[in-house]
């Protein structure tokens, strides 16, 4: 008997109690815990408190992804700690500010630069948030819409590059092929991943969606909002509002007046250096004897890479520090420890995040909604059913990865059968699973990508949450028109992905106009090319 037969309906309660009383209540580690003590209440028939406290604990000790996990989080901490206390991150912000001297250029600027880092969505959030947050500050750019920017290019993109998310996409397609029983019947898993890319339409349309917001300065929803406070009070912050980190209250005053840029580039480029090449070295020693780049990637340690780069990163930061005269050893190692410190709510979102995602499994949720959504599928509906059973899951659970790996065995043996055992489908299956999974973990409040993105853009989590909510359900509703279109027809994704760009451009128009008219506000939240600082009203 699964979980979801023991449980069935009752399975969503956790994620649905803490997702509700995280919007409303604004407190992310509080409504975590509650959801999960509700989830112990009903795992066991009583008070749950044991059972929570063990789940909590076994997130902690019995993962050593996890484990792996906090400890690239924590050395991220320590050496984006040391880039901004040696003046790296200001030096950064001083080359680049005689360049980006409006908005629109720090928006382009992030959105290029979120989309060069493809490599890793932690280490994206990390550099890219710190980097681009006092140039967005000084051009009264919204923490929120710099969040918004930060989120929106990281797991999307990281879908796409050479990264630990494809190789774990290969990884799922190959469980579904074996729970399909189609391993030698199928297109290899490299093979079916490049097909799939047409159709993983949330992924590449939010990474567009983020231009088209830059270029045109239209906003709408909570974002509008966020906006026109930003730009016409200078608040980039909300009152109130309760930031994930400030690194000017953790870590103290910069240690120098005259910030260098070798303070940025050798803790950075020594980040991807290691990872790059640590990357290469376990994909060449795990493929064997002359092995081609397809297999070195499938073979790659990207997370092991990344906790290697993210420790060389802090010890060049220290190295640099000392022995450039900045700072001496204990003040360095202090700095880290503060650094550590700094990640210490993420942290903590973090495994109340793993736990609740351990509650859903033990309950069946994921399974639970994926059988619902099974009643309803048809050859029609399957990329709609396959990509709306995969955001509810992930938007409940909060993991994109926990997400694929549920439905990802589960939807290509759907496809399979559907298709008449042809392997027509296939590739429409996959890619809505990996596009479902990553817009419910951009709309959850406790996705761990979207907890790293307003904390190292300094941004009030739950503002996040719910400013980019409004972008990212308008990009879901493009895709799901162009989806169902393409199950209609069966007219190449390659056709329908521009018109759905058109579409996208349309509503952005269209709904900030509306929006801005209802509110009395600008569309454009009265920001000018023009003006590079604007003057308070």
């Amino acid at each position: 008997m699964t979980g979801a037969e023991t449980f069935g309906a009752i399975s969503v309660v956790p994620p649905l109690l803490a997702i509700v009383l995280a919007i409303v209540t604004r407190r992310a580690i509080l409504s975590l815990f509650l959801g999960i003590w509700s989830g112990g209440i009903i795992f066991t028939g009583s008070i749950g408190i044991i059972q929570t406290l063990n789940w909590t604990v076994s997130s902690l000790g019995e993962s050593l992804f996890n484990a792996k996990i906090l400890t690239i989080v924590m050395f991220l901490g320590g050496g984006v700690a040391m880039i901004w206390r040696l003046g790296g991150a200001k030096a950064i912000g001083n080359a680049a500010t005689s360049r980006l001297d409006s908005q629109r250029k720090v928006g382009l600027a992030t959105w290029i630069f979120g989309m060069l880092w493809f490599f890793g969505d932690y280490s994206n959030t990390a550099i890219v948030g710190t980097t681009m947050r006092d140039m967005a500050d000084e051009m009264r750019m919204s923490r929120e819409k710099l969040s918004y920017i930060i989120d929106s290019t990281a797991a999307p993109v990281a879908t796409f590059g050479i990264s630990s998310w494809v190789v774990y996409q290969l990884s799922m397609i190959e469980q579904g092929y074996e729970a399909a029983g189609i391993s030698g019947q199928a297109p290899e898993a490299f093979s079916l991943f490049l097909q799939s890319i047409p159709f993983n339409m949330y992924c590449l349309f939010a990474i567009v969606m983020v231009g088209i917001i830059i270029i045109t300065q239209r906003d709408f929803g909570e974002m509008l909002d966020a906006e026109h406070r930003s730009w016409k009070h200078g608040k980039v912050l909300r009152d109130n509002a309760v930031p994930m980190q400030s690194a000017e209250d953790s870590l103290g005053e910069m240690a120098t007046d005259s910030p260098q840029l070798r303070y940025f580039l050798l803790p950075v480029g020594s980040l991807i250096t290691v990872v790059f090449a640590g990357s290469a070295y376990t994909g060449i020693a795990a493929a064997g004897e002359n092995p081609a780049l397809i297999d070195i990637v499938g073979n790659a340690a990207f997370v092991d890479a990344l906790l290697w780069g993210s420790f060389s990163m802090v010890a060049m930061g220290l190295i640099s520090g000392v022995t450039g005269g900045l700072m001496d050893l204990e003040e360095a190692m202090e700095t880290i420890i503060d650094g550590f410190s700094m990640m210490i709510t993420a942290a903590s979102i973090l495994v109340m995040a793993w736990t609740i995602g351990t509650v859903t499994t033990e309950l069946g949720t994921g399974i639970y909604v994926t059988n619902v959504a099974e009643t309803i599928i048809s050859p029609m509906l399957l990329p709609v059913v396959i990509l709306f059973a995969s955001a509810v899951i992930a938007f409940s659970t909060g993991t994109s990865w926990g997400t694929m790996a549920i439905v990802t065995p589960i939807a290509i043996p759907l496809a399979w059968s559907i298709g008449g055992s042809a392997p027509t489908l296939l590739p429409v299956a996959v890619g809505t699973v990996f596009s479902g999974a990553i817009f419910g973990d951009h709309c959850s409040p406790i996705s761990d990508t979207t907890i790293l993105s307003s904390t190292f853009t300094g941004a009030d989590h739950i503002d996040h949450v719910r400013t980019q909510m409004y972008y990212a359900v308008t990009v879901i509703l493009v895709a799901s028109v162009m989806l169902l279109v393409w199950g209609a027809t069966r007219i190449t994704p390659l056709v329908l992905l521009p018109i759905g760009v058109g579409l996208l451009y349309g509503l952005v128009y269209g709904l900030s106009e509306w929006d801005a008219s209802r509110k009395n506000l600008a569309p454009q939240a009265a920001r000018t090319e023009q003006q590079s600082s604007p003057s308070d009203d």
